[in-house]
């Protein structure tokens, strides 16, 4: 196993890379003109065929350091399952999907599918029917298609292991040895992993041939992200956290607990005090979640209040705040806990709260990040004069969805050139299965659920309630 190690600085630019230059065109117009470290260490090495062990954190640029070289084994004209990414959650193979797509741009035709679980298997089936190029999917939901033979993988050349730890960790260990045992021998492996503890490296000697290590060195650049600790007795910190969102008002605030009662306590304070706070932990079943996560990812949910394991594979973009209400018992957690602020080269606040009886805890964080913990006092958090933190849009849920064939250009289209409201006042949109998500500026929410009502979307009359 050879070794490098990524730098901090910027990186090359793509153009250094052996790639067509319709590929390397696409890679501009969506705004990659220099590599990220993990990208400028890794993507040589793949594009050269090499199986690869890359260390690297969410966020990091990790998806085009293997999605290129992905793209560079296929063959567009031959319709058959070329590549398979797994990946821990539903939300992350979502997300690499979409990476993927605008990757492929540059090729026609490129079919991609989403296999995970939580959807409905026949639409899958009928859609592995038709054929695919790519599929990127949940091990369990994989191994499901491959134990009913609807999944074939004889043409497999390249196999992504994305966020391996956390599918380790969420104890897929046996279904993803079963699914590389159904993959050809010759074939491309490239495993993703935020850490490289002992189970990755047993499966790493297991699966691959001769891998490279890739590892980013770089801990989140110390200015960037802010971190301050609060001590406070045990019965004032959940009032704490209302103080902190008074003096910092940021945007976007993401809470972790250590039970899942923790979390519920602190959105009832919270919602008490007026503020917009969603709960996320292992009771909510899959819609819930989805609700959760959209109206928080739109800017119309201020706080989400999470548990570690409810929080995996989330990856939030413009996260200004990240408040421990509880220290965790595990080292590394803390740092992917303040690690999900900062990211992309904006600042970031992460705040701790602690009891004596935690103090230990803190201890041990102060000697893995190599410094002493900064200490506030909580007499210096004032109000601000402006009342509850707000956020910024509300969140509009349309009844249909991808199955009535609604796109998110035909809702921007109904609220902007039929009801006469501004694009600027319009957010995200999601489209799902069953239902349509539109974010829209909280002073409108009202009236645009009206006029949406009383309108049509796509020609069709349609139902609509603010969440």
């Amino acid at each position: 196993m050879t070794d490098s190690h990524a730098s901090t600085t910027p990186g090359p630019a793509f153009s250094s890379l052996s790639l067509p230059p319709a590929v390397l065109e696409n890679l501009l117009r969506l705004g990659y003109e220099r590599m990220t470290p993990i990208q400028a260490a890794a993507l040589p090495l793949a594009l050269a065929g090499k199986d690869l062990i890359a260390q690297a954190k969410t966020g990091s640029g990790k998806t085009a350091a293997f999605a290129l070289p992905l793209l560079a084994n296929l063959n567009p004209r031959r319709f058959a399952v070329q590549a398979l990414v797994l990946c821990p959650t539903r939300e992350l193979a979502e997300q690499v999907t979409q990476e993927l797509r605008r990757l492929a741009r540059a090729e026609d035709n490129i079919k991609i599918l989403t296999l995970c679980g939580g959807a409905t298997m026949r639409p899958q089936i009928a859609s592995l029917a038709h054929g695919a190029h790519i599929v990127v999917g949940t091990p369990g939901r994989i191994l499901d298609h491959l134990s009913r033979e609807t999944l074939p993988l004889d043409a497999l050349n390249t196999l992504v292991l994305d966020e391996a730890d956390r599918m380790l960790d969420m104890g897929f260990a046996e279904d993803i040895a079963t699914v590389v045992q159904r993959c050809p021998k010759q074939r491309q492996t490239l495993l993703f992993s935020a850490t490289y503890p002992e189970g990755v490296v047993k499966l790493a000697t297991r699966f691959m041939r001769d891998p490279q290590q890739v590892k980013l060195t770089e801990r989140h650049a110390t200015t960037k992200i802010r971190q301050r600790f609060y001590e406070v007795k045990e019965g004032e910190r959940l009032h704490a956290v209302g103080l902190l969102l008074d003096h910092y008002r940021p945007v976007s605030t993401l809470a972790f607990c250590n039970t899942k009662q923790q979390c519920r306590d602190l959105v009832a304070v919270l919602q008490g005090q007026g503020v917009v706070a969603l709960e996320l932990h292992g009771d909510l079943d899959q819609r819930e979640r989805d609700q959760v996560l959209v109206q928080f990812a739109n800017g119309s949910c201020s706080v989400l209040v999470a548990t570690d394991v409810a929080a995996r594979g989330l990856d939030i973009a413009h996260l200004e705040a990240v408040i421990n209400v509880d220290i965790t018992p595990e080292i590394e957690v803390h740092t992917h806990r303040v690690g999900r602020t900062g990211r992309a080269d904006e600042a970031g606040w992460a705040f701790s709260l602690a009891s004596v009886d935690e103090m230990g805890r803190v201890g041990r964080i102060d000697e893995m990040q190599g410094s002493a913990s900064q200490w506030h006092p909580l007499s210096e958090l004032t109000p601000a004069a402006t009342g509850p933190l707000r956020p910024p849009m509300a969140t509009l849920q349309i009844l249909g969805g991808r199955k009535e064939k609604i796109r998110a250009g035909d809702v921007l289209g109904a609220l902007t050139k039929d009801m006469g409201f501004e694009a600027a006042q319009i957010g995200k949109i999601n489209v799902n299965e069953f239902s349509t998500y539109v974010a829209v500026e909280q002073g409108i929410a009202d009236e645009a659920a009206r006029r949406l009502n009383a309108g049509k979307v796509k020609g069709k009359a349609v139902k609509v309630r603010r969440l």
